[in-house]
Formats: structure tokens, C-alpha cells, sequence
């Protein structure tokens, strides 16, 4: 049976409450930390008001979360990256040509925060390369931005930043131990995020870290073990993002059903052992909630350039936000394609829905 968009709505809402209710018991031995949190949740249960005001007198679909990749350099090489693949990240300068101003970002969160979005997801390329862009999307208040990073960047001059802005949030990605992540990183990588981590923790500070899951090291990384590791660093919330094999011979690596309902099954346990850590996945068990979260059911992606695209593994685009707003965006042909079509449903290997179906959303540009 499918998801009805009232029930979605009610799911994606519930959930960042109850998000946000663990991060609030997390924190209330950091008066400072607590106090955000609580700030955080009542401006958080206004923004679910704008968001059922705008479904049932607009018809329009206001989803909780943006994914916005906002740097177009990195500082790391790291094998299979998506960023580099499709062209968004790469080595030297950003280019302005093809990069939005930091004031441009601003406006765009400061839109899409009245319009009841909570979360702003920043990724890149490095975010934290773009000091500039962080600078002026502090401005926005009612908003929260985990910043996806590989946290090499992380010193002395960023922890004074990040004490001063509690909504910037980072979230460190590795690939589970020190030899997987080196493999794909670099020497040296998952040694510095480790510190990064217990820089972090001596600030109590609240972060979180990102690990490329695969049916490879979906035991490893799952483990009782190794949350606990993460646990003793200080983190707090942990993202599990399902590998999407961009490289050719790497389909095994991506998830199949069997490998969600056991990835499901563990998440469930893991939340029992550690009550003090939020646990997410994505995309997740996509089945249970009608299809896929993209083109705007959860969340869309926000090219450098400002492309509004249905998903980061789905760069298509026929709007573009610096034109026609987040509200505009959110209802661009291409994404009402989308959803008419039912491509949100498709069936699919593992991974992400679209990336398998990309030609097909590439015709719906047309």
C-alpha cells in the first residue's frame, strides 16, 4: 500500500520532532547547546504550520529538507567521488561564472526557511572551503546546516566559528575504519577526522559523521563496536548513505532489498543500544514511503549554479532558484513530470532511484 503525501507529510514531520526531541535530551548537560535545541524545536513546530498552510491552501509541497552543494573546489581526491564525476567539484579557485555569490545563498535559505524548510543540508566539493558562503548563511537563524565534510579543515579558527553558530552543524564523513577510509581518501585522512572529532568533543560541541554504507562494509560499519567507537568521539548523530555505484563493475556494492530490510532491522537495534545517538539512513527504505524522497517529496538539490535538480545523483535541471525562488523551484515542469510519471516509484537496484532511471528523467528535460 502507498504512502498517501498527507501521511508523508505527517511522517516527515514527525520525525524531525522526534529528531530534534533526542537532540534536546542529548545536549541538556550543555546549558547553551540545550537552550538552542529548545529554541530550535518551537520554531521548528511553526515551520510544520507553514508547511500544512501551503499544502492545503496553495497545494503546494513544502519539504522539510534542502541538499545544497555549495563549494565547487575540494582538497581531497577521494576514489569514486560523484562530486568530481559529474563535474562539481575540482581542484584551484571556484568559479565565479559557475558558482552562486554568498549573498545569493543567503537569500535562498532566507526563502526557504519562511517557507517552512528546515534543515539545508551544505555539501559540495568541500564546504568548508567556502568560509565565505558559511559566513553569510549564519545570518539565517531559523534554519539548521550540516556541513558535509571530509573535516581536514577543522581547527582553532573553525571551532570559534562553529561555537558562535550552533545551526552550523558538522557532520565528518569517513568510510569506517582507518584503512577504508585512507583507501579512498588519502593517507592520513581518517587519522585527522578522528582528531577533528575529539576537537569537537573538548569544545561540546554537536556533531555528527557520514559513512558511505555498501554490502561490503554494511557489518562493519553497523556494528556495536564501532558506534560505540564513534560514540566515545562525541557523536551524535550518525548518517548512513547507501552507496550509488557511479563507477562502472561496482553494482555489487549497492544495496538490495534484502540488504535495506537488514539495514532497517539493525538501525532498529542500534537506536535501542544507544538511546544518546540519532541514527538516519538514506535514501532508506524508499517502499515504505510511496517512492523516493526526491524532486521535492522530502528534499531537492541545489546545484552550485543554482540548478534546481531532483536529487544530487540526479543533476537535470529546468529552473533555477536565483530565477524563479525556492517556491518557484518547487514547482518546475520538470518535477511535476516526475511525480506524475510515478518515476518516484520506479524499481530499482540499490541506491538511488533516479541515478538508475537517469535517462528517463534526462528525456523529461527535453
Amino acid at each position: 500500500m502507498e504512502t498517501s503525501t498527507l501521511d508523508l507529510a505527517a511522517y516527515m514531520s514527525g520525525s524531525i520532532r522526534n529528531i530534534m526531541a533526542k537532540a534536546y535530551r542529548n545536549v541538556l548537560s550543555n546549558p547553551r547547546e540545550a537552550k538552542f535545541a529548545y529554541r530550535m524545536q518551537r520554531l521548528f513546530d511553526k515551520s510544520e504550520k507553514r508547511r500544512r498552510q501551503a499544502r492545503e491552501t496553495e497545494g503546494l509541497e513544502v519539504p522539510p529538507f534542502l541538499i545544497s552543494s555549495i563549494s565547487t573546489i575540494c582538497n581531497l581526491h577521494c576514489k569514486g567521488c560523484y562530486a568530481r564525476s559529474n563535474g562539481i567539484a575540482r581542484d584551484g579557485e571556484a568559479d565565479e561564472k559557475t558558482s552562486l555569490t554568498p549573498h545569493q545563498w543567503r537569500d535562498i535559505f532566507t526563502e526557504a526557511a519562511a517557507l517552512g524548510i528546515n534543515f539545508a543540508l551544505l555539501a559540495g566539493g568541500e564546504p568548508m572551503m567556502r568560509r565565505d558562503i558559511l559566513e553569510q548563511v549564519t545570518e539565517v537563524k531559523d534554519m539548521i546546516f550540516p556541513i558535509f565534510t571530509n573535516g581536514t579543515l577543522i581547527g582553532p579558527s573553525y571551532l570559534e566559528f562553529l561555537r558562535k553558530h550552533l545551526n552550523m552543524v558538522p557532520v565528518i564523513s569517513i568510510e569506517g575504519t582507518a584503512i577504508g577510509t585512507d583507501e579512498r581518501r588519502g593517507q592520513g585522512v581518517f587519522r585527522r577526522a578522528m582528531q577533528s572529532m575529539e576537537m569537537l568533543k573538548g569544545e561540546d560541541l554537536f556533531f555528527g559523521t557520514s559513512i558511505t554504507v555498501t554490502t561490503e562494509n554494511m557489518e562493519q560499519v553497523t556494528a556495536r563496536e564501532f558506534i560505540a567507537q564513534l560514540r566515545n568521539y562525541g557523536c551524535k548523530i550518525v548518517f548512513f548513505i547507501e552507496y550509488v555505484p557511479t563507477e562502472p563493475d561496482t553494482e555489487h556494492l549497492a544495496f538490495t532489498d534484502e540488504h535495506v530490510a537488514r539495514m532497517e532491522k539493525v538501525l532498529e537495534e542500534r537506536r535501542a543500544d544507544y538511546d544518546d545517538v540519532i541514527f538516519l539512513s538514506f535514501p532508506g527504505d524508499e517502499k515504505a514511503l510511496g517512492g523516493c524522497l526526491a524532486s521535492g517529496r522530502g528534499f531537492f538539490h541545489i546545484g552550485p549554479d543554482g540548478a534546481a535538480e531532483p536529487c544530487p545523483f540526479s543533476p537535470f535541471s529546468d529552473s533555477n532558484v536565483t530565477e524563479l525562488g525556492v517556491r518557484g523551484a518547487l514547482q518546475s515542469p520538470l518535477f511535476r513530470k516526475i511525480r506524475a510519471a510515478r518515476a518516484l516509484g520506479w524499481e530499482h537496484t540499490g541506491g538511488c532511484t533516479l541515478f538508475e532511471h537517469r535517462e528517463e528523467i534526462e528525456q523529461m528535460t527535453l
